[in-house]
């Protein structure tokens, strides 16, 4: 008896206590949906945290809280809440496990990411959220550029909610492919479904503009198909990288210029192809890994002119051949000067005075290219040296005196550009030494320059 009574009474604390309990629990309820209507996510996790604490069978507050924390990238809280999620029920849910599939993708960690998602849709949850995993799954590929499981994702997705988006989204996964039949046909039933759908109304029009492009894709890619790994390949596939870029695809110009560039590493055109299309990507950080800065030259088309791409290519052919060639490896510096990518055009210039450290033209290449990076004292060294293999070069001495202009040395520049004028006098080279002349006091040489220039003025 005395047992039954200790249990009783066990039991209507316990009824007390849950009945005082409710009154607060009802609060935190009102609160976290108040700080739901504002999105204030903050509060909806701390609020969130109060409620399992209490009620902790409650799955949709624990849902709402990793949702929150995923949406919030609180990758670590999110951690501990499943695990505490995952304790609190004899049978876990299985948004668990979708939810830690979340967790694995945005840590980077792909595979246990695929295995949750897989997971997830075996326990056979509602079709849209077996699609919606499909299209995580899809996303997931991506990241790892496994382009046919991309697509096959793509397709599982549609499989299980077919709509307009999810059409265009395969239809952009085989493009990748370039499956390029398939993907119109997905684009055209996307179109004929909603042609209001924001994805279609983005897409359509880049379609339609790849489509007229297509003549010139598909004959390159018959032919890069026949020896897909031949070195000789490259520059089939920086043509087609060329056309998908003019295209405005430069993802899949990355595709191209990425196979070009292995073959062929020591090659500066696959190295600026690949660069303007990560550039045109969105990934300026990527193409600096190539030595390519944001700063790279573009014509009024806002492309790379195809005149500096053949002559790039046509010097990288005489280098394979003779890496030692100092003159190509000049000329391709001159290039790559004028693209504005001072580092590769030095790494040339350097290349060539390593092997002819005599050649006033390397030593006037790597001035200018020293020059272009804001190395004007090491500019100024390489300009003297040219000057002195080269001294009847009157666009030497021009450069030489502009960059003693630059350090202050007005006597010294006044001098380089004095010998400019006595082998070749050009209006360029008076208007420099007039402005130096004044800077040191000679007047009466400065005005006297200035006539000439006046002189040499084409008549209107």
């Amino acid at each position: 008896m005395r047992t039954l009574a200790i249990a009783v009474l066990t039991l209507l604390a316990g009824t007390a206590l849950a009945a005082a309990e409710a009154p607060g629990l009802q609060q935190l309820r009102t609160q976290l949906k108040t700080a739901q209507e504002a999105n204030d996510k903050p509060a909806i996790i701390e609020l969130s945290r109060r409620i399992v604490a209490i009620a902790p069978n409650d799955s949709d507050t624990w849902d709402t809280l990793a949702q929150t924390q995923l949406e919030t990238d609180d990758l670590d809280g999110l951690g501990r809440t499943l695990d505490a999620w995952r304790k609190a029920f004899q049978r876990p849910p299985a948004a668990i496990g979708d939810f830690r599939a979340g967790l694995c993708f945005k840590r980077g960690d792909y595979q246990c990411a695929e295995q949750h998602w897989l997971a997830f849709i075996a326990t056979k949850p509602s079709a849209a959220d077996v699609a919606t995993n499909y299209d995580n799954l899809a996303e997931l590929c991506a990241a790892q550029a496994r382009w046919a499981d991309h697509a096959s994702y793509r397709t599982k997705a549609v499989a299980a909610q077919d709509t307009a988006a999810r059409r265009v989204s395969r239809a952009c996964a085989f493009l990748r492919l370039h499956k390029w039949d398939a993907a119109y046909a997905d684009m055209a039933k996307a179109n004929k479904m909603d042609a209001t759908d924001a994805q279609v109304e983005e897409w359509l029009p880049q379609f339609e503009r790849l489509q007229q492009f297509l003549p010139q894709i598909k004959p390159l890619d018959a032919q890069i198909a026949k020896s897909p790994n031949d070195p000789a390949v490259a520059g089939l596939l920086l043509e087609r990288a060329r056309v998908f870029i003019l295209a405005g695809r430069p993802l899949l110009a990355i595709d191209d210029g990425e196979r070009a560039f292995k073959l062929q590493p020591a090659s500066m055109r696959p190295r600026i192809e690949l660069a303007e299309a990560l550039l045109d990507a969105g990934q300026p950080e990527n193409a600096a890994k190539l030595d390519v800065d944001r700063y790279l030259r573009r014509g009024e088309d806002k492309h790379v002119s195809d005149q500096a791409l053949r002559e790039l290519g046509m010097l990288d052919a005489r280098l394979s051949a003779n890496p030692k060639d100092a003159d190509a490896l000049v000329a391709r510096a001159r290039i790559l000067r004028a693209l504005r990518q001072f580092t590769l055009a030095l790494a040339d210039a350097n290349a060539a005075l390593a092997t002819n450290d005599k050649s006033a033209a390397a030593h006037f290449e790597a001035a200018q290219d020293l020059d272009g990076l804001d190395r004007q004292k090491e500019a100024l060294l390489q300009a003297r040296i040219a000057t002195e293999l080269d001294p009847q070069n009157s666009n030497l001495w021009f450069f030489r005196g502009v960059l003693e202009r630059q350090r202050a040395d007005f006597a010294g520049a006044v001098g380089s550009q004095t010998r400019s004028i006595e082998i070749s006098e050009s209006p360029v080279a008076l208007s420099e030494r007039e402005q130096c002349e004044r800077r040191i006091g000679k007047t009466a040489e400065a005005d006297a320059d200035l006539r000439r220039i006046q002189q040499l003025a084409p008549q209107k």
